[in-house]
């Protein structure tokens, strides 16, 4: 299991019957979660004082039915500082458990760096969201290309970047729809160094159409890893789907990337500590490739 356990404005302060007990900096929240699977006893007194609590309906989506806090507000990572929102269905645009991969391909590109002062990698995050991995990317002296279809998730990844200190730093935002964008860049003979990809589960083509990840993978990641330079630094693929396992994504992607042997390939789910418990709830899973002379035999 990939854990994170350096977060200070984050904390998962407990799980139970389907939900979440979270502190994103100042404020409790409580948020629905399919893995909480389990009806332990709610004992940490903050469920009894959250600042807002998101509750699905029976007919499907869901609403904030308490909802004490600001419209939005700010926490950091490290260096990192990120705008929160609440959201539709439940979100406040920023996936904690995603900080351990960030410090990961930090850690990969960080090297690069210094084994060549002169060298700035150039990275690919797809399905980019509110930028989380873009600006962990940037900091770490790597030049970014962030696509994502949503023109307001964009928008929160600018504002992202600026309030982490990075709105000079090298990145080109894309609206588009990252396959659509993948084509053309191979036609482009556009190449990268690393590629983040965190697929949504489902989703809808540019001319409407419905896909699920675990029908579509194999054929999304043999089109992406043509667009990698023949030496590539890494490739991350996060998926959130219960029917697609770390293993499987790593399969495919060993068997399609064609610099595969290059490299060390790790797989696992990623997790985040419940401090009640003292145990680690799953959040997704990830498989990672790294070039073999940038790997140190870590798994964080």
């Amino acid at each position: 299991m990939f854990q994170n356990d350096t977060w200070k404005d984050y904390e998962l302060l407990d799980a139970a019957a389907g939900e979440r007990l979270e502190r994103w900096g100042r404020y409790i929240l409580i948020r629905p979660d399919p893995q909480v699977i389990w009806n332990t006893e709610r004992r940490h007194p903050m469920w009894k004082k959250a600042d807002g609590v998101y509750r699905r309906s029976k007919n499907g989506g869901g609403s904030w039915v308490v909802s004490k806090m600001p419209a939005d507000w700010n926490i950091s990572y490290g260096d990192l500082t990120f705008n929160l929102r609440p959201m539709g269905f439940k979100h406040t645009g920023l996936f904690p458990e995603q900080a351990v991969n960030w410090d990961w391909f930090s850690n990969i590109i960080g090297r690069a760096r210094r084994d060549v002062p002169d060298y700035q990698p150039k990275v690919l995050n797809l399905f980019a969201y509110t930028g989380g991995a873009t600006a962990a990317a940037a900091r770490a002296g790597a030049k970014v290309c962030h696509v994502d279809a949503s023109k307001g998730m964009v928008a929160a990844a600018k504002e992202n970047l600026r309030l982490s200190g990075l709105g000079d730093a090298p990145v080109r935002y894309i609206v588009d729809d990252c396959r659509k964008f993948v084509e053309r860049e191979i036609r482009r003979g556009n190449k990268y160094d690393g590629v983040i990809m965190d697929p949504p589960s489902y989703g809808r083509g540019p001319n409407g159409e419905v896909w699920k990840l675990e029908e579509c993978a194999y054929d999304l990641i043999s089109l992406v890893v043509k667009i990698l330079t023949d030496r590539p630094l890494f490739f991350l693929i996060n998926s959130y789907t219960t029917g697609l396992s770390p293993a499987s994504m790593g399969y495919m992607l060993m068997t399609l990337m064609p610099q595969a042997s290059m490299g060390v390939l790790t797989t696992g789910e990623l997790g985040l500590p419940v401090t009640e418990s003292g145990l680690y709830l799953p959040a997704g899973a990830s498989a990672r490739w790294q070039r073999s002379d940038t790997f140190s035999g870590e798994n964080k």
